[in-house]
């Protein structure tokens, strides 16, 4: 299994950008597709976006397309989600996963049963 750690939440005003980082133990990161999800307070967790090992493929929640950035740098051990026009409904705690997918290069998840690692979690929030 590896090991997830993630950071660069805060606080930040309606309108405002952050990226978070997703940062993975071990030599193996890139045989892991990853995915990012959150979950606010009574709610359930909510899938945002997705990427493949390769980084080829990605996809992303319809209340997060074209504001939210998935990406990856295999090298650096870490998955990225870029937040902009960031809006008071995104305050959440935002967790990475991660999905030993050692055959397909191309291949994203979505469903959170799909995942068998999870970081922590760090709190966004949004201010009005």
């Amino acid at each position: 299994q590896v090991q997830l750690v993630e950071s660069g939440g805060g606080l930040v005003q309606a309108g405002g950008s952050l990226r978070l980082s997703c940062a993975a133990s071990g030599r193996t990161f890139s045989s892991y597709a990853m995915g990012w999800f959150r979950q606010a307070p009574g709610k359930e967790r909510e899938f945002l976006a997705a990427i493949s090992r390769s980084g080829a493929a990605t996809t992303y929640a319809d209340s997060v397309k074209g504001r939210f950035t998935i990406s990856r740098d295999n090298a650096k051990n870490t998955v990225y989600l870029q937040m902009n026009s960031l809006k008071p409904e995104d305050t959440a705690v935002y967790y990475c996963a991660a999905r030993f997918t050692p055959y397909n290069r191309n291949t994203y998840h979505t469903e959170a049963s799909d995942f068998g690692s999870w970081g922590q979690g760090t709190q966004v929030t949004v201010s009005s």
